[in-house]
């Protein structure tokens, strides 16, 4: 599925180091802003386990991970919606993708620059936000002005838009996201053709020192922003960027045997990612047999034939049937014989809403 998340923060607030992180890349990352200007795109697996615990038992050929695209867009700055320190790109960069990763800065180091002079996280995210919001109000103006006319000449839909783009001006002059109104699932849907920059689901990435990511206890910094992303609809997370970016050059082996030393679950970045996954509300489903052990990225809610068309476009043209097993299931009884033996593996046609871990085999003919 092509479904990006893009980088976003203030200059200098540690971006461009998430994204060396994740996708083990060398772009600069330098003190000074607009170090990135064009932005930088990355490819990165999915981190799954499971897809380990298959390959054991089928002995595939090869092992191929979903991935997730990451986009690293350069700093934003007050006056952005009007341009300021190349806005518009920076801002038409954002409009491109499909979820935000809001990067903001929460320690302090006297050796790296701050644009504002000072750490601020509750100031920097609104510097962000508000130019968002002036930049969506000035697109729901401009929608709200075409749409008016339209529904003075009686067209049904346009009048709809008119009462739902009206509450929105009048939620985003309050300064406020879009995505903290509250709509019911017709007028959620209804907004998504409006392409607002803050209706686009965000997670708010802390980006603390080591001595903070080592400890359970959340800084006042940290914890002042997961309290503001909480009372705004998003999400947040905290990781250490610096951190992160040595852990990304170890080895599998060497960044478990790192996490058990220091006492942490599992990689930052790793958390990232499956945040990042769930913002974007994916899921993950596999194909595997002896030549591929293949997991799949579909959205929740697919049915069996738009998870097949992720395949290849034959599979959901030609769909005839879905033999579909549990993940669990074939862990607990070790093979697909025994799956079949138990009567665990069934038969799915057309309106099949293919879950979270699903095995699948497709049955098409074109």
């Amino acid at each position: 599925m092509a479904l990006t998340c893009g980088i976003v923060g203030l200059p200098n607030v540690g971006k461009s180091t998430v994204f060396n992180a994740l996708t083990a890349s060398d772009i600069p990352a330098e003190n000074y802003p607009f170090c990135t200007i064009d932005p930088n795109v990355g490819i990165v697996p999915v981190p799954d386990p499971r897809l380990k615990d298959l390959t054991n038992i089928y002995q595939p050929e090869k092992t191929t991970p979903t991935a997730m695209e990451f986009v690293d867009i350069a700093g934003l700055v007050r006056g952005a919606s009007k341009g300021e320190g190349l806005g518009n790109q920076f801002l038409g960069h954002i409009r491109e993708v499909t979820a935000i990763i809001h990067v903001v800065r929460c320690f302090e180091d006297d050796n790296v620059t701050h644009v504002d002079g000072s750490i601020d996280p509750i100031r920097d995210v609104e510097t962000i936000e508000s130019e968002l919001i002036i930049k969506d109000l000035d697109s729901v103006t401009k929608q709200l002005h075409r749409v008016s006319k339209l529904a003075k000449s009686g067209d049904k839909n346009a009048k709809s838009d008119e009462v739902l783009l009206t509450r929105i001006q009048a939620h985003l002059d309050d300064i406020k996201p879009g995505r903290s109104m509250h709509l019911d699932p017709d007028e959620r849907k209804r907004a998504k053709g409006y392409f607002l920059l803050t209706m686009k689901p965000i997670l708010y990435v802390a980006n603390v020192d080591e001595e903070e990511i080592l400890s359970e206890d959340r800084s006042e910094l940290t914890q002042r922003l997961f309290d503001y992303a909480a009372s705004t609809g998003a999400g947040a997370l905290r990781l250490c960027g610096k951190l992160e970016q040595e852990i990304a050059i170890l080895s599998e082996d060497e960044k478990q045997e790192f996490c058990e030393e220091y006492g942490l679950p599992e990689p930052g970045l790793d958390k990232l990612i499956h945040r990042a996954y769930d913002l974007l509300e994916l899921q993950s489903f596999y194909t595997a047999g002896p030549k591929e052990v293949r997991a799949w990225t579909i959205g929740r809610g697919f049915t069996a034939p738009q998870a097949a068309g992720e395949i290849h476009t034959d599979f959901q043209r030609g769909f005839i049937k879905a033999e579909v097993f549990k993940f669990d299931d074939l862990m607990q009884h070790g093979s697909e014989k025994a799956l079949k033996e138990k009567g665990l593996i069934s038969l799915e046609g057309k309106e099949y809403v293919v879950q979270e871990g699903d095995c699948v085999y497709f049955h098409f003919n074109v």
